[in-house]
């Protein structure tokens, strides 16, 4: 019943920034907590950021601290994650999902995922 489609990934050098956008259909966006998690090659997917039904809490790996912002529109359905001084080691798959409950951090607690959206960082 819901569908999330990733887009705003691309190829970016060292210090630069991109926003990825997460548009999510179905009527529950507003009642759900969405999170990006990462996935590289040859690693395990992890956890990037998380966001509260209305914005108010938000939550993000240590390694992104500082560095990305998430946020959301419940009126477009759309949760952003915003990206400032990219990284070579935050190239990956960025994925948003839909947690269902549990641990913000873990995989296991969100129930619906989007395909992803490439995101290399490069000089």
């Amino acid at each position: 019943q819901v569908q999330l489609v990733e887009s705003g990934g691309g190829l970016v050098q060292p210090g630069g920034s991109l926003r990825l956008s997460c548009a999510a259909s179905g009527r529950t966006f507003s009642s759900s907590v969405m999170g990006w998690f990462r996935q590289a090659p040859g690693k395990e997917r992890e956890f990037v950021a998380a966001i509260t039904q209305s914005g108010a809490n938000r939550y993000y790996a240590d390694s992104v601290k500082g560095r990305f912002t998430i946020s959301r529109d419940n009126t477009k359905n759309t949760v952003y994650l915003q990206m400032n001084n990219l990284k070579y080691e935050d190239t990956a798959l960025y994925y948003c999902a839909r947690r269902y409950g549990g641990n913000y951090y873990s995989t296991t607690s969100y129930d619906y995922w989007g395909r992803g959206t490439q995101v290399t960082v490069s000089s």
